[in-house]
């Protein structure tokens, strides 16, 4: 079962590494390309994490979030070998999380920074830039959650 997650997380992994190196081979550092009316595709670099934090920290941020992403891709691996038959919904996010974990790990000890390049815009407001690995970590991280909370609401009605 184990071979079936890390294969789901490598297939993630390998679109989130083709869409970057289009957008670094395809775009110079902050060129925006109108695609909608509320879309963009850009060249963003975040050294940070999430919403760019800690963007302008000064650099050690970058080995911090590498150690941060090593340490949790390990602890995921180790979940899904323990994953049980009929744990798909568990599996598929442990598999989600870990491809955006080791997708955007790739690019901080690559680059130094995370390439982003999806943006989303309305009427003056700007959502931060993301990437593949980032959509994959945050949709990995909610199917968790509704886990966490159907398993919780389940041992309260017991």
């Amino acid at each position: 079962m184990l071979a079936r997650w890390l294969s789901v997380a490598g297939v993630v992994l390998a679109i989130d590494q083709l869409t970057k190196r289009i957008v670094v081979t395809r775009l110079d550092y902050l060129d925006e390309v109108p695609v909608l009316p509320f879309f963009s595709w850009v060249r963003w670099h975040n050294e940070g994490a999430a919403f760019s934090f800690l963007n302008d920290a000064g650099g050690w941020q970058r080995w911090f979030f590498s150690a941060l992403a090593i340490g949790f891709s390990a602890y995921l691996i180790f979940e899904l070998r323990r994953l049980r038959q009929g744990e798909w919904l568990q599996g598929l996010a442990y598999a989600l999380i870990l491809a955006g974990a080791l997708g955007n790990l790739i690019d901080r000890l690559a680059y130094g920074y995370v390439v982003d390049f999806v943006l989303l815009h309305y009427s003056g407001h700007v959502f931060p830039a993301f990437n593949v690995a980032d959509s994959s970590i945050f949709i990995g991280a909610v199917l968790w959650f509704l886990l966490l909370w159907r398993e919780t609401c389940a041992e309260m009605a017991s």
